[in-house]
């Protein structure tokens, strides 16, 4: 049971940080040419299909995560560093997304809703600032994670 956990929560952290890389690193400065109501309208649509598939991964990373640290390594008290790191940065994560999918992206939906393109960039721009930050933090998390499971951390 614990190698399913473990190949769940591998794929639920592929898809979120993959997602976001796709979105900032090659989505992003593709569509910058666009037209503003163009472009706008292609973002809400994006996160319309994304984010789903985002609170789908953060089920799945701490139902997962939380199952292989009682189970495979007997419980906080005993399960090595990066574990410890891997659940601050995931709780920090999923925190900012929460943040990201209940206060900017309602206000991003709206406003292409209303044509409204400037307060829509304004939003878009506020969301794009959550989504680099949590990009960055996925690709630490996942680095510390690799290299400490081998002992980089002790």
């Amino acid at each position: 049971m614990n190698a399913i956990a473990i190949a769940l929560h591998g794929l639920a952290a592929v898809i979120w940080i993959g997602g976001m890389f796709f979105a900032y690193v090659i989505l992003r400065p593709s569509v910058a040419l666009l037209e503003p109501h163009r472009r706008l309208g292609l973002w809400a649509a994006v996160f319309r299909r994304f984010f789903p598939w985002v609170w789908m991964s953060i089920v799945v990373l701490l139902s997962s995560g939380y199952w292989l640290v009682f189970n495979a390594f007997g419980g906080f008290a005993t399960s090595p560093v990066y574990v410890h790191l891997m659940h601050a940065l995931g709780l920090l994560m999923s925190a900012l997304f929460v943040y990201l999918y209940y206060r900017p992206y309602p206000v991003l939906k709206q406003t292409v809703a209303q044509e409204d393109w400037p307060a829509a960039g304004v939003a878009l721009n506020r969301v794009r600032h959550v989504v680099l930050v949590n990009l960055v933090l996925g690709i630490v998390l996942v680095l510390l994670v690799l290299a400490g499971r081998y002992g980089l951390l002790g």
